[in-house]
């Protein structure tokens, strides 16, 4: 079942609601277990043939943190991440393994139609971490129907964010629970907030990315402007669709009375692709950060190493996106980009610069570099072959030449002549997919750099948690120097009231474009 959909927004989330807090005057354990069981219904919605799997997952990974509680045996720890682990590969990656194998041996093994069930590349992951917490403390969940939310809850089963038991099992292991109001109106604006963004602005843009790289992938070649017109408008409809899931996954959440991880920060902002990934699916990060990195040694055996581990840990987070070569090489780019930008911080360091603070220039210069590193790796994240992604690049390069549209010569009549004498080809037809891939590309550049995101609108209510050394806490999100942002922050108010109220109304109205969101295919 999808978010952004009429079935969820008018029946599924109501009735899942109504029942949770009627539920919950008998007792918290009977409105736990109605949880649970609308998160059943809402993962097995038209893929009933997938509940076995996670409810297998559930049940087999409750009882092995128990096993794991009593004997805290590494072997054992080793063997429980090992099978969820193999259970993830045989969907995931048997058919990837499969033909890379007979490509490289002659071999004819076939696996058959493996179906990939939803989520289950983040369950995995949250399963792991359950584990891991669970050897450490020596203290499993006692509850089957709490460790069971605490994989499944709805609003972050199928794309994030990546969750710890210290942030979820707490909360739903408090006395009781009860209908708050501002919970509610909270809740309802920052799932309004990701409606929008999913439903008008990501889905808008895609009309003007996924013909390009379609072009590309059917072996059309580019010229400039399409290139680049394709590859910034992925860039923004992923922004905008991952971004939309974050907030909705929030706002649910949070309507139930329970907080998520922050799981997206203005990632585009980063003036250095650390910061990048600091702010992009941040629990994503976390996980390969705590769970591989540093069980790689991380950067305990000098620079070298931590270059081989920090290459080691993307590679593996590009993988894990999808089966897929291009996945792949998306990982070893930003594995590549974190070691370049590691080992500069080590030469400034050793040059005595690393204690100067950076100029307005400087600092605007690091974030087009990190702008364009991050772009250019979208390209092999979105392409579905090498093939296409190396039309796209080589039109963003300018092999193809500078094309534009026929009629803009009579805008720019004067510069025409210039214009063909620079090379450019101007063709008759496409001047009006010219024009409003610009003007979508220009109008989300104004909202992605200079407008506040969700979490700083919704600063005033603490919408997520963030960790602090180590400990999950209540708290808004970065703190904010503007002081115009203080000053529009969503507040308990009637004209706040009426804004979200056209937000809601103008992400149900673009629901007959449903789409699914793009992490849900991983």
């Amino acid at each position: 079942m999808l978010f952004n959909s009429y079935e969820f927004v008018f029946a599924f989330l109501p009735i899942t609601l109504l029942g949770f807090f009627v539920l919950a005057k008998v007792g918290r354990d009977f409105a736990l277990t109605w949880l649970l069981a609308a998160s059943l219904v809402f993962y097995g919605w038209g893929h009933w043939s997938f509940l076995p799997v996670i409810v297998l997952s559930v049940v087999c990974n409750f009882l092995f943190a128990h096993l794991l509680a009593r004997y805290r045996r590494t072997p054992l720890l080793a063997l429980g991440v090992g099978l969820n682990l193999a259970a993830l590969g045989w969907y995931k990656y048997a058919g990837f393994f499969a033909a890379n194998a007979n490509a490289l041996l002659g071999t004819s093994v076939d696996v058959g139609n493996v179906v990939l069930p939803l989520g289950i590349s983040f369950f995995t992951f949250q399963q792991i971490t359950y584990l891991i917490e669970t050897f450490r403390s020596g203290t499993p969940e006692a509850s089957l129907v709490r460790e069971g939310l605490f994989v499944s809850f709805f609003p972050h089963l199928i794309a994030g964010p990546i969750v710890h038991p210290r942030e979820m099992l707490p909360q739903f292991a408090r006395t009781r629970f009860a209908l708050r109001y501002n919970d509610l109106a909270i809740g309802l604006a920052i799932f309004a907030i990701g409606l929008l963004k999913k439903a008008v602005l990501a889905d808008g843009i895609a009309h003007y990315a996924s013909p390009v790289f379609t072009a590309a992938e059917s072996g059309e070649s580019l010229d400039f402007f399409r290139a680049w017109g394709g590859a910034l408008a992925y860039t923004m409809q992923l922004y905008f669709d991952f971004s939309a899931y974050s907030d909705m996954a929030v706002g649910i959440a949070r309507m139930f009375g329970i907080r998520l991880p922050m799981n997206f920060n203005s990632p585009y902002k980063a003036t250095n692709i650390i910061d990048f990934w600091r702010r992009w699916h941040i629990t994503l990060s976390r996980f390969l950060r705590n769970y591989v990195y540093f069980a790689l040694g991380g950067n305990r055996h000098g620079n070298v190493r931590r270059y081989v581990n920090l290459m080691g840990t993307m590679l593996i987070g590009g993988l894990w996106h999808g089966a897929g070569w291009t996945f792949v090489v998306w990982g070893g780019l930003h594995g590549l980009y974190l070691v370049v930008n590691h080992f500069w911080m080590v030469l400034r360091h050793r040059a005595g610069a690393g204690a100067q603070k950076s100029t307005w220039l400087g600092r605007r210069c690091a974030h087009l570099v990190t702008l364009l590193a991050v772009i250019f790796g979208w390209v092999f994240f979105r392409a579905t072959s090498f093939d296409g992604a190396i039309r796209i690049l080589e039109g963003m390069a300018g092999v193809n030449g500078i094309t534009l549209p026929e009629a803009l010569i009579h805008r720019f009549h004067d510069f025409a002549g210039l214009l063909t004498d620079a090379g450019i080809r101007f063709t008759p037809g496409g001047g009006g997919e010219f024009l409003f891939t610009w003007i979508w590309l220009a109008a989300l550049s104004v909202i992605v750099f200079f407008a506040p995101n969700t979490y700083e609108l919704m600063r005033r209510y603490q919408p997520v948690l963030i960790r602090t050394e180590g400990v999950p806490t209540v708290g808004a999100a970065l703190p904010l120097s503007a002081g115009w942002i203080e000053k529009i922050a969503w507040r308990m108010s009637a004209g706040w009231a009426v804004a979200t109220g056209l937000v809601l109304a103008a992400g149900i109205l673009a629901l007959p474009r449903v789409s699914e969101f793009i992490y849900w295919q991983f």
